[in-house]
């Protein structure tokens, strides 16, 4: 898959101390400090050291005076044979969860740039690039909102072409969101990649514990006058429950005036994205504390007859397409009263999901590498996607749902025994397994009626042969030459037709 993605910056200064406010219920998920030996505070979160999570990896600390407790340490990958550093999280299979990778670089390595590398999320990869916002002495984060579609999510970085040094990570926040949220989103297609998310008319960010779910809304100031609201609201009753802190100040124009706001202010490329647009009537609550405008996004008509009362509101398009600047419009009707008034926004672009490999393939995955020793050295994160960084020896299907059809580690190393769970590949096609070091017994392989070729010969696997084989309608060719195998050749095998069947020497086994 190719899509150009645009991404949002992290924009605070990394000088720039912030003060621990650590009293506060801490938000549902995983903060990690990359890199870091201890625990660390740092604006009203805690986050812990990443060493659960992942088992590659060099740390660093980053040696810079006054740096904030977050970036003050690395995790970083020197390695030169394995494909991608995966970082693997339960989660709960089905809920919402917004994601946040934060990198800088403070030179751990000795460098004067930061390395250009891939970062994969479940399987959907993009590029990551913090050479710019290096250069202006600032951190960047990437953030990405997803629904957990396994039991284990994993956060994977990994080299490619432009990759010239070791990939390294500062920060990773996991948090699950109330499923209200973005829920118009087809997430089994898309995920949200967060481009722009400001605050209009206000000074500075709200962060958590403002926003409980620790999304950053950053100031955005323009030729607009900014009004202050004169009552709360309640974020519970908001389209993707936006903190009440963001409605505070507005932007508006003067009476019967229309409302113009340059936002995002950057240009986009020309894609399709999801806005919400957030609304409130700054005055006191009263009968006539309302009022209605249209709102236009690059003169296409978005909402008509906008009703924005003290209570405020939300409205959204979960398919709008974009192009290079853009203009939000609010116009009122000729006798309006009141000017038109806009508190915040967000944008997003939709991002098509890789695909998913079947769950139950990941979980058998997952079993064979806990099961084998000295297996494959990439055997992390999704063992399909990218397509590009599949584990070694793993062949896939095509398409959205994606398939493991094919297992080849001959003379691969390994060494362990073959979990009874390897017959829940049922789109396996080939099985080649030989000349290594396996032990035990051969599982029931009953489930795989694609199966073509078993080859397990030249290992050290013991018992009889299972009764099962000769019952797969495709199987064609077995090998299970040199093992310690005994008893005999079940007829049903040693009897099907046009069968490749190789058992001797080396087992103790009768026709």
């Amino acid at each position: 898959m190719s899509t150009s993605i645009f991404l949002l910056w992290l924009v605070s200064i990394p000088l720039a101390i912030h003060a621990a406010r650590t009293n506060k219920i801490q938000p549902h998920g995983f903060l990690l400090n990359c890199g870091g030996n201890e625990k660390i505070e740092q604006d009203s979160l805690t986050y812990t050291p990443d060493d659960n999570f992942i088992k590659t990896g060099n740390k660093s600390e980053i040696q810079q005076e006054g740096l904030v407790p977050l970036l003050s340490s690395v995790r970083y990958f020197p390695d030169d044979v394995e494909e991608k550093f995966c970082y693997h999280f339960p989660v709960n299979k089905g809920r919402k969860l917004l994601v946040k990778t934060i990198y800088y670089y403070g030179g751990f390595d000795g460098g004067k740039e930061p390395p250009i590398f891939d970062q994969i999320i479940d399987g959907t990869k993009w590029n990551i690039n913090t050479t710019a916002d290096y250069a202006e002495g600032l951190s960047s984060y990437y953030e990405i909102i997803m629904v957990a579609h396994n039991k284990v999510l994993t956060i994977c970085l990994a080299k490619n072409e432009h990759t010239t040094s070791n990939p390294f990570i500062s920060a990773i926040e996991l948090l699950y969101l109330d499923d209200s949220l973005y829920n118009s989103t087809d997430f089994g297609k898309y995920a949200l990649v967060t481009l722009a998310r400001h605050s209009f008319g206000s000074h500075d960010t709200i962060i958590f514990p403002d926003d409980k779910f620790n999304r950053y809304w950053y100031p955005l100031l323009d030729d607009n006058p900014v009004v202050t609201s004169h009552t709360s609201i309640t974020p519970s009753t908001f389209w993707n429950m936006p903190p009440e802190k963001l409605f505070e100040n507005s932007i508006t124009a003067s009476r019967g005036k229309t409302l113009v706001v340059n936002w995002p202010p950057f240009p986009v490329p020309k894609t399709y994205y999801y806005i919400a647009l957030y609304f409130q009537d700054s005055r006191t609550p009263s009968p006539f504390s309302w009022r209605v405008f249209d709102v236009l996004v690059n003169g296409a008509k978005f909402y008509s007859n906008l009703n924005v009362t003290t209570d405020g509101v939300t409205v959204y398009s979960t398919t709008w397409p974009l192009e290079g600047e853009t203009k939000i419009t609010l116009i009122p009707p000729n006798n309006s009263p009141v000017g038109p008034v806009i508190a915040a926004g967000e944008l997003f672009q939709l991002l098509p999901l890789a695909g998913l490999t079947l769950t139950r393939d990941v979980a058998v995955m997952e079993d064979l590498r806990k099961s084998f020793n000295k297996k494959p050295q990439d055997w992390h994160g999704d063992p399909c996607l990218p397509k590009d960084k599949s584990w070694t020896g793993v062949t896939c299907s095509s398409g959205m749902n994606t398939r493991i059809i094919s297992l080849n580690l001959t003379n691969a190393g390994i060494s362990g025994p073959l979990p009874p769970s390897i017959s829940k590949l049922t789109a396996l096609t080939h099985l080649w397994l030989g000349s290594n070091e396996l032990t035990g017994k051969i599982p029931d392989l009953s489930q795989l009626k694609n199966l073509e070729t078993l080859h397990l010969e030249n290992n050290q696997l013991q018992g009889s042969i299972p009764e099962s084989l000769g019952q797969l309608p495709k199987l064609k060719e077995v090998f299970l030459q040199n093992n310690h195998l005994k008893g005999s050749i079940p007829a049903s095998l040693k009897n099907k037709n046009g069968i490749n069947l190789k058992v001797t020497p080396g087992n103790e086994v009768s026709s």
